[in-house]
């Protein structure tokens, strides 16, 4: 069976500087994306206090502004990942690239431990005013009290204890079943990436 950590490295291997310098303009053009003025929404309709109460035991449960805190983490590792990828396709000796990942993990945790608190406030702040309405709109009186109570239910918190066994059941059934053809695909797959960035970064 294939780890995840074989998966990853076989994916790093055929990347070249290029992809560093690619991820970093996706990145900036994300951010200036986000920066631009965004029009103002229509202003949402008044939920009435029956309504507002059982979104407020569903948004007790459910926590959207997870996602959030979630995609904090995540450039936190993607920045790990495209330094792993530039430090091993520049071919640095194990011993030094050991030690700057280490010194990358100093700075990538300490903007996690510096965004994080922000991010969980404004996300905090926002996600009832944001959430509420988008329930309101989609979900009748009726059917807001049959999600509380189902989201409420002991039921939920057992079949969520369950739930790894039964992915990893199922995900050791289909790297039985498939897994020598996913890594055939997986392997044409990353030699015709490292080809077209080889020969992209090779042009003059």
């Amino acid at each position: 069976m294939t780890t995840p950590s074989h998966t990853m490295n076989a994916l790093l291997r055929p990347l070249t500087p290029l992809a560093l310098a690619a991820a970093l303009l996706v990145s900036a053009n994300a951010h200036a994306q986000a920066a631009a003025p965004v029009a103002a929404a229509a202003p949402a309709a008044p939920i009435d206090a029956e309504k507002q109460k059982l979104i407020d035991r569903i948004l007790a449960v459910v926590h959207p502004e997870n996602g959030v805190l979630q995609a904090v983490q995540e450039k936190g590792v993607s920045a790990m990942q495209q330094s792993s990828i530039a430090l091993q396709t520049n071919h640095v000796p194990q011993e030094r690239k050991e030690k700057t990942l280490k010194d990358i993990q100093v700075d990538v945790q300490k903007y996690i431990d510096t965004t994080m608190p922000i991010a969980l406030a404004s996300a905090k702040k926002n996600t009832v005013p944001v959430s509420a309405p988008i329930l309101a709109a989609n979900f009748t009186t009726d059917e807001l009290r049959q999600l509380a109570a189902m989201l409420e239910s002991p039921l939920r918190d057992k079949l969520e204890k369950v739930l790894p066994q039964m992915q990893n059941a199922v995900g050791q059934k289909v790297s039985v079943e498939i897994g020598p053809q996913v890594n055939k695909n997986l392997q044409v797959m990353t030699e015709a990436v490292g080809t077209k960035l080889q020969v992209a970064a090779t042009l003059k």
